[in-house]
């Protein structure tokens, strides 16, 4: 697993994303939003849809704010428009990092993730610097710290299902697919009484840059600023860094 992936699992188990539910609504109302503009205000045949309702109802956002995100996308009531940009960079030591916003002003996002990178010790590259070092991947997270988990039983549901790989660890097990059979694998390892924690279409590292101490921490602060922004929808990254200094780190 990436580390960036281990790093965003530790604050989750740790309660770091409670602390921030107002905006994590903002975000996911704009990924409701962008989806239904794209794809049309049916979950039932919009894939991209389904999956970011899915996120709202893990946050227990209202039904009612998720409709009336949908109807302003399609444009039965009025709204915001927004647009989705990717950033690419480079964070310290070499870390390449992606960044997914949708925002009303592409001249604001562009200057504050210009002042995030270079404040951090990062650089903001041009379009395409970093993006052919991941692939796109639907992930699944099964968190084995809250609750017994039996891993041959995931492996055979995973594998059932049309998983394409299956990565164990000591704390979780990361199941891995094509983008367009998440939902189906995620269906099979329910019906198979495999509790999840997270589904959702993510950028994998095809490589990965290993660092540590100050570097490490420089990294990670970089990670969380853009985290923290209105506008940041996703942020992939390819670092790892050993268990024990995550720990420390966090």
């Amino acid at each position: 697993m990436s580390g960036h992936s281990k790093w965003k699992n530790i604050q989750h188990r740790k309660g770091r994303q409670d602390a921030a539910k107002a905006n994590a609504f903002t975000k996911i109302s704009r990924e409701i939003y962008m989806a239904a503009r794209n794809g049309g205000g049916d979950p039932n045949t919009n894939f991209r849809l389904k999956v970011a309702i899915q996120k709202a109802k893990e946050v227990n956002m209202p039904n009612d704010n998720i409709e009336r995100t949908i109807k302003k996308a399609t444009g039965e009531i009025e709204g915001v428009t927004y647009e989705e940009i990717t950033y690419e960079g480079y964070a310290p030591g070499g870390v390449a990092v992606m960044v997914d916003t949708l925002t009303d002003n592409r001249n604001r996002t562009a200057a504050e993730m210009r002042h995030i990178f270079s404040r951090h010790g990062g650089n903001l590259g041009e379009s395409g610097c970093v993006s052919f070092l991941f692939q796109r991947k639907g992930q699944i997270l099964i968190d084995r710290e809250e609750e017994e988990v039996d891993e041959e039983a995931v492996m055979l549901a995973a594998i059932d299902a049309g998983a394409e790989d299956v990565e164990v660890e000591e704390d979780e097990i990361t199941v891995y697919t094509e983008p367009d059979l998440l939902e189906k694998v995620r269906e099979g390892l329910e019906n198979a009484g495999i509790p999840i924690s997270s589904a959702e279409v993510t950028m994998v590292p095809t490589t990965t840059v290993k660092v540590a101490g100050e570097e490490a921490e420089k990294v990670l602060k970089l990670i969380d600023r853009l985290e923290e922004s209105d506008d940041v929808q996703n942020v992939y990254a390819n670092f790892e860094i050993d268990d024990e200094e995550m720990e420390r780190l966090n």
